[in-house]
């Protein structure tokens, strides 16, 4: 991928730290072989503790995504996959070796287009937290995996065990106009600003639902782009921009403009909104955190499209 120079301060960024590049949004796996313990770059695993402790990127962290110890979501009022306290996050991060200068490489299992979502998810609280130098390796290990000799066994660099970095300090620069309450949502929809669901059609119809959700359906008049869309075949691997703005313009989402993507926890939600956001550069595109779980919870009308 490229990385963009910024020549205005290329004088003082030499002198002080070398180059200063401007984090792409994706990197593929031949930029991650080529930066492997380049000062400053962190790159952190989401897989499961024991498939990292196996092999992993060297000097790739270990950070829990999901289940009862993320650190990254918490239940909050009956509410499932909510942002966890931004103060955990941070010492979290410290302690993974990450502080405010830090170029962080998401790396999710990378299997499918869900699989993505542990990275868009963590890239969206990253820039909650007030980072920006992040990007997510497309395709995750899946990708950096794929590349194999005759005998199937891994090209790329691989290392085993627990990587244990000095901690640094993370500070929190926090973004609160990200975070919408169901309140919000529910006024931004009755101005007419787009709400967009990023779950799957049957559950945009109202067929089926969430378990945490206390009703099927969605938010009266979301238009539907389902997150599996956003991957080559469902796989971990993003769509380019082009063929994303054909499939945006098939379902009439718009891809500028104000508009708040959703599913049930703000898993799926992210993905869509990641696209919107990052990769066709619509930067009016925000997320809905609690999604149709904490729009149920709260009692909010929902529009069933089919009803049995």
């Amino acid at each position: 991928m490229k990385y963009i120079l910024n020549f205005g301060l290329f004088t003082s960024a030499l002198i002080l730290s070398g180059t200063t590049w401007a984090a792409e949004p994706l990197v593929d796996a031949a930029w991650v072989k080529d930066n492997i313990g380049k000062p400053g770059v962190v790159f952190i695993d989401f897989r499961t503790k024991p498939a990292y402790l196996r092999s992993h990127i060297p000097g790739a962290v270990h950070s829990q995504y999901g289940g009862p110890k993320s650190q990254w979501r918490v239940t909050k009022d009956g509410v499932p996959g909510i942002v966890k306290d931004p103060a955990e996050i941070a010492t979290h991060l410290g302690s993974l070796g990450i502080d405010n200068d830090s170029h962080i490489v998401l790396v999710p299992n990378g299997k499918t287009s869900s699989d993505m979502g542990v990275g868009t998810r963590a890239y969206w609280t990253l820039q909650l937290l007030g980072h920006d130098e992040i990007s997510i390796l497309n395709g995750g290990m899946t990708a950096y995996l794929s590349a194999v000799d005759a005998n199937k066994k891994p090209t790329n660099p691989l290392e085993k065990g627990l990587v244990k970095p000095d901690a640094k300090t993370f500070n929190v620069n926090l973004r609160s106009e990200m975070l919408l309450s169901a309140e919000d949502v529910e006024a931004m929809s009755n101005k007419g600003i787009i709400m967009v669901d990023n779950r799957p059609a049957d559950q945009y119809l109202g067929v089926n639902k969430h378990g945490r959700s206390k009703s099927p359906g969605t938010i009266p008049g979301a238009l539907n782009m389902s997150q599996g869309w956003m991957t080559k075949n469902g796989s971990g691997s993003f769509r380019d921009g082009s063929v994303l703005k054909k499939l945006y313009a098939a379902q009439g989402v718009p891809v500028s403009g104000e508009q708040v993507s959703f599913c049930n926890t703000g898993h799926w939600a992210s993905v869509g909104w990641f696209v919107s956001h990052e990769i066709l550069g619509n930067k009016q595109a925000k997320m809905y955190d609690g999604s149709m779980t904490d729009w149920t919870i709260k009692g909010k009308a929902v529009e069933q499209k089919i009803k049995y």
